[in-house]
């Protein structure tokens, strides 16, 4: 693709911070605090989200698994999450013995329904895994209420939305754990990788020991633990991209409005930020119809559109639920990423534009 939907901005800080770390020859560390680079990416972290901790881990996927871990979420407790996301965000509960429940999704920003939620829970219930897709901020405040009417712990998947913020308040921050992936192609990225985030010292600890193997000082695990330190390298290639990651979602900022203006006059849902939220714009995600034409239509022309997610979750070989969701089947047939990270140049988004207008009058 001429245009692709997302793509890692390697410059060369990232690629003297990982010689450096070849020629230190410090790969990695099973210390409980994590190696030096490790140390430096979590301070950065908790630094933008403003939280009190960050525990780095090595993917997304990892840090959805520690967070449920350690909420000691188990065997017959029931998680509720939305089909409309990742596959990752129902194989991490799986991975822990637990069953995720789907929950359907709002039309306008394809973020866990609230109401729909409230009719999902059981006395199985232990907690609410709401996805932040596309960087489009949750209903956390609905949510909250009623995880607190249930006594439901909240899991923030925040792997899309480094970056957004809600009345000023960062993603993941809504609750006490918030998960985010660095894979490739995210706003940021070591490469792979991923980051919990939380403000409780209990919770903070524990999640130190459970990227590694449970233990404290070495060989002494204490509670059930995997290996899921973030090697060094990628530590690194992540300190970096930190600093860099206000110029970046300026850029997305400056293309989204961009695009936006371009699109403005076709029949198509244009995403957009509600009042007090500020989109890291991951995904500029709009609804059309036809859109598996539209798309290969725009493909065609070098365009990188991509639809994420044709296939929902729970309609899946593996997870197969036969359940009716009907907003997340709808978004599922309707939705199409365009790009719009920073490396889309004016002369790019007038070339979407024209390919859009073109597909869709054609």
């Amino acid at each position: 693709m001429k245009i692709p939907i997302n793509i890692p901005i390697i410059g060369k800080e990232e690629i003297n911070e990982v010689r450096d770390v070849l020629v230190e020859n410090s790969l990695t560390s099973a210390a409980n605090s994590g190696g030096k680079r490790v140390q430096e990416f979590e301070k950065l972290l908790s630094s933008f989200v403003k939280s009190k901790y960050a525990v780095a881990v090595n993917s997304g996927t990892a840090a959805l698994q520690a967070a449920l871990y350690s909420l000691d979420i188990k065997q017959g407790d029931e998680v509720l999450l939305p089909s409309f996301t990742f596959v990752a965000t129902a194989n991490s509960v799986v991975s822990v013995g637990a069953k995720p429940v789907f929950v359907d999704i709002l039309k306008e920003n394809y973020t866990m329904d609230p109401d729909d939620l409230r009719k999902k829970i059981t006395k199985k219930s232990k907690a609410i895994i709401p996805v932040h897709l596309y960087g489009n901020m949750s209903y956390m405040n609905e949510l909250s209420e009623v995880a607190n009417k249930y006594n439901l712990e909240i899991i923030e998947d925040a792997a899309q939305s480094l970056g957004t913020t809600y009345k000023g308040k960062h993603s993941g921050t809504f609750s006490k754990l918030g998960c985010f992936s660095l894979y490739a192609a995210k706003v940021m990225t070591s490469g792979e990788g991923g980051a919990i985030v939380t403000n409780d010292k209990n919770l903070f600890e524990k999640l130190r020991k459970i990227r590694n193997h449970g233990m404290l000082h070495g060989y002494d695990t204490r509670i059930l633990g995997l290996n899921l330190r973030l090697p060094e390298i990628n530590a690194a290639i992540a300190k970096v991209q930190m600093k860099k990651l206000g110029s970046f979602l300026k850029q997305r900022q400056k293309n989204a409005i961009a695009l936006t203006e371009l699109l403005s006059d076709l029949d198509i849902v244009i995403p957009h930020e509600r009042k007090g939220e500020r989109v890291n714009w991951y995904l500029f995600t709009i609804a059309i119809k036809n859109r598996n034409k539209i798309m290969k239509k725009l493909n065609s022309k070098g365009i990188g559109a991509t639809a994420y997610y044709s296939i929902p979750v729970h309609k899946t070989p593996f997870y197969n639920t036969k359940q009716n969701l009907d907003v997340t089947d709808w978004a599922a047939s309707s939705v199409l990423s365009l790009p719009v990270h920073p490396l889309v140049s004016k002369q790019d988004l007038e070339l979407i534009s024209k390919a859009m207008h073109k597909a869709v009058k054609t």
